[in-house]
C-alpha cells in the first residue's frame, strides 16, 4: 500500500510540475527583424507621463462644483490633442503594465517567480529602438527598461527605494522629486555641450514615471483628498513640464506628449484583478503627429462615461493598453518593439494617407513575424489570436 501511496504522490508531482514547464516559459520569440516606417515622422522627440495608480474615471470625472481635478490635462482634450480610455489586462500590476506600455506584449507569466518586479526574459522596448531614453521615478521600474537595452543609451535617474512608503502622509513628494530633477536635468544640459547635443538628436525619449497617486491610493483611498490632492499636482506638474520643453526646443512643434496610467485602483485601494475600476486608465496624446480634437454629435460605447464626464462632444478613442507602445514608436520613427502585439490606432494619428498606410503595413508585417517565428509552439495560440484580431480589425 504504501508503495501505490508514493507512486500516486509521484505521478501528480509530475503533472503540477509539467504545468509549469508547459505554460510558466516565456513566450517570446528572439532573432527577428526590426521594421520601421521608412517615411519622415512627424516628431523629433516623446515625452511620456505615466500616472501609477490613476484611474480613468478620476482624471476625466469633475467634482460637485462642475471642476475637473486636472484643468491642464481637461484643456488639452478640448483643445490640443486626442483622448479616449486605455484598457488594460490582467494582472494589472505595475511592472507587466510598464512592459505593455513601453514594450506592447501582455504578461510574461513567468514573471510570477520574480514577484512581477522584472521580466525573467530580455525584451525589446520602445527605449531600447530610440536614440536616447532618459527616465525619471521609480526603482522598481525603470532599471528593468535599462536593463534590457542593447548599447548605453538609456539612462535612469531614482529616487531610493525607502521613499516609497505606503504608509506615508503625504506621497507627492515621490512626484514632486522627478518633476524637480526634470527641471534641473534641462537646466544643466544649458551648460553642457555634450548633454545638449545628445538632447537635439532624433528619435529621443523622455520618461516620467510618477507614483504618488498609487501610493496615496493605497494608503488613503481612491475618493480621499489626497488621492484628488495628488491629481491636481501631476496635472500641475505635466503643465509645467511641457512649457520646460517646449521653451528648450525653441517651440519647434517636434514634440509629442503622451500620458496614461499602467493599471487603475480599487475603491478600497488595491489593484491586480480585472474589476473596471482597475483595468480602465486614461489616455491623453497631444503635440507633434497627434490629432487635434474632433467634435462630434454622437458617440456609442457600452457604458455611460461619455455623459457622467461631460465629454460627450470630443470623440473618445479607446485602445488597447498594447497598442500605445506602436504609437509612440511610429510618431517618433523607431522600429515597432520587436516584441508587440499592439495593433496602431489610426485615430490618433495626424498624417497624410500614406504615412498611415505604410505605418499599417509596418505595424502587419511586424506581427507576422512574430507569429512565423513561433506559430510551432503551443504557447504562441496568444500571439495567434494577435494576428487574427489585426486582420479583423483592418478589413
Amino acid at each position: 500500500m504504501p508503495i501505490f501511496i508514493a507512486a500516486g504522490l509521484l505521478v501528480h508531482c509530475v503533472f503540477l510540475i509539467s504545468i509549469f514547464d508547459i505554460y510558466f516559459t516565456s513566450p517570446l520569440v528572439h532573432g527577428m527583424t526590426p521594421h520601421q516606417t521608412t517615411l519622415p515622422p512627424p516628431a523629433r522627440r516623446l515625452v511620456l507621463f505615466v500616472a501609477d495608480g490613476l484611474r480613468a474615471d478620476s482624471l476625466y470625472e469633475l467634482d460637485n462644483n462642475g471642476t475637473s481635478m486636472a484643468p491642464y490635462l481637461r484643456n488639452v482634450i478640448t483643445s490640443k490633442g486626442s483622448w479616449g480610455v486605455s484598457h488594460t489586462r490582467v494582472p494589472t500590476e505595475s511592472r507587466p503594465g510598464h512592459v505593455a506600455l513601453i514594450a506592447g506584449f501582455y504578461e510574461d507569466v513567468s514573471a510570477v517567480a520574480r514577484g512581477w518586479k522584472e521580466n525573467p526574459v530580455e525584451f525589446d522596448s520602445l527605449f531600447n529602438e530610440s536614440k536616447y531614453t532618459w527616465s525619471w521615478g521609480s526603482p522598481d521600474i525603470l532599471p528593468m527598461f535599462a536593463k534590457g537595452a542593447s548599447g548605453d543609451h538609456v539612462y535612469t535617474h531614482c529616487y531610493e527605494a525607502g521613499s516609497e512608503d505606503f504608509g506615508a502622509e503625504d506621497a507627492t513628494v515621490l512626484d514632486t522629486w522627478v518633476f524637480d530633477h526634470v527641471k534641473d536635468f534641462f537646466s544643466s544640459a544649458r551648460n553642457n555641450e555634450t548633454l545638449f547635443s545628445k538632447l537635439h538628436e532624433q528619435k529621443i525619449v523622455f520618461f516620467l514615471h510618477l507614483l504618488g497617486i498609487d501610493t496615496n491610493g493605497h494608503a488613503h483611498r481612491p475618493h480621499s483628498s489626497e488621492y484628488k490632492g495628488n491629481i491636481r499636482k501631476v496635472d500641475e506638474g505635466v503643465k509645467e513640464i511641457v512649457s520646460l520643453v517646449e521653451d528648450f526646443y525653441g517651440n519647434d512643434g517636434s514634440t509629442v506628449f503622451v500620458l496614461t496610467s499602467d493599471h487603475g485602483m480599487t475603491d478600497w485601494g488595491s489593484h491586480g484583478a480585472g474589476h473596471p475600476s482597475e483595468t480602465l486608465t486614461p489616455l491623453v496624446a497631444w503635440g507633434a503627429g497627434i490629432e487635434s480634437p474632433q467634435r462630434v454629435s454622437s458617440q456609442r460605447f457600452d457604458d455611460h462615461f461619455l455623459k457622467e464626464w461631460e465629454l460627450e462632444m470630443w470623440k473618445r478613442q479607446d485602445v488597447n493598453q498594447a497598442d500605445i507602445a506602436p504609437l509612440m514608436a511610429s510618431l517618433i520613427g523607431v522600429p515597432f518593439p520587436l516584441n508587440s502585439v499592439g495593433i496602431l490606432p489610426l485615430g490618433y494619428l495626424n498624417n497624410t494617407a500614406r504615412f498611415k498606410a505604410e505605418s499599417m503595413l509596418t505595424n502587419a508585417a511586424q506581427i507576422l513575424q512574430q507569429f512565423k517565428e513561433g506559430r510551432m509552439g503551443p504557447e504562441f495560440q496568444s500571439l495567434d489570436c494577435a494576428v487574427k484580431d489585426y486582420c479583423w480589425q483592418s478589413c
